[in-house]
């Protein structure tokens, strides 16, 4: 019941779990749709047709509550490894990115390519700005 991959916006982790990410911006894509979502804005998001969870994160910026970011993305984590789970921003790039990058290294990633494991995986403009980049660098740290 997870993600077929391949799939617009899913990536694989290095233990085979798939993650969709997206901009909510476009579309939804066509296919099934997720079975839990996380939406990382500064504004508490729309409702949706599946169990989600809003993680208040302005553009370009980190997460308003860090400890609550560990948590939500660590449940993804577990999640994604059995259910058709998505994180979607606005654009699908920075915050998506950012929150995608410290998946993999939930994953096994080391931390310093985290964000280079996305950006080839995902989106080459995922994790937008220097202070996202250094957030997944020290996410490794509890």
């Amino acid at each position: 019941m997870t993600w077929e991959p391949g799939a617009p916006g899913v990536l694989r982790l290095p233990s085979g779990r798939l993650v969709r990410g997206r901009g909510l911006r476009g579309p939804l894509p066509v296919g099934p749709t997720p079975t839990y979502g996380v939406y990382l804005l500064g504004a508490e998001p729309p409702p949706v047709n599946w169990e989600s969870t809003w993680l208040r994160w302005p553009d370009f910026r980190l997460p308003a509550d860090h400890a609550r970011a560990r948590a939500v993305l660590t449940d993804v984590w577990r999640r994604c490894a059995g259910e058709r789970v998505e994180l979607a921003c606005a654009g699908g790039r920075g915050r998506t990115g950012t929150a995608l990058a410290c998946l993999a290294v939930l994953d096994g990633v080391p931390a310093r390519e985290a964000v280079g494991y996305v950006r080839e995986h995902y989106a080459r403009g995922a994790v937008e700005t220097p202070w996202q980049k250094r957030y997944v660098r020290k996410f490794a740290r509890p």
